[in-house]
């Protein structure tokens, strides 16, 4: 069974980060229903477990690359602050923040963190 997960996983993985990049996109532009529910510093946790979710599934889409690694981490910072200022620019119900910029770099930091913490142990379990 953890074969076939694996195998899954190493098969659309790819697949996975363009689905979880435009997902982040259309819940970030999206109109949130108005609720009681108010978002304040928990809403920067979203923000840090997205962008870590989205910087892990594509480093490893492209984990054989290591060249790419500083890139795709790169890409992901310029992404999160595409999105904040497309909520500015583009919607009257979203505002764009420095403080989700932060959260956003701060999860995608952790993705790299985490990577590299699991392309070492993986390394050092093959020999």
């Amino acid at each position: 069974m953890q074969k076939l997960i694996k195998s899954l996983f190493k098969d659309n993985l790819f697949i996975i980060a363009i689905g979880i990049t435009i997902g982040i996109a259309y819940l970030s532009l999206m109109q949130v229903p108005k609720t009681q529910l108010s978002f304040t510093s928990s809403d920067k946790v979203y923000h840090l477990f997205a962008y870590f979710t989205l910087t892990i599934c594509w480093l490893f889409s492209f984990y054989k690359k290591t060249s790419l690694k500083y890139k795709i981490v790169i890409t992901c910072i310029i992404y999160g602050i595409i999105i904040e200022i497309l909520q500015h620019t583009l919607t009257k119900y979203r505002t764009g923040d420095i403080y989700d910029v932060l959260a956003n770099t701060i999860g995608i930091i952790l993705g790299l963190i985490v990577f590299n913490l699991i392309l070492k142990k993986i390394k050092v379990n093959s020999h």
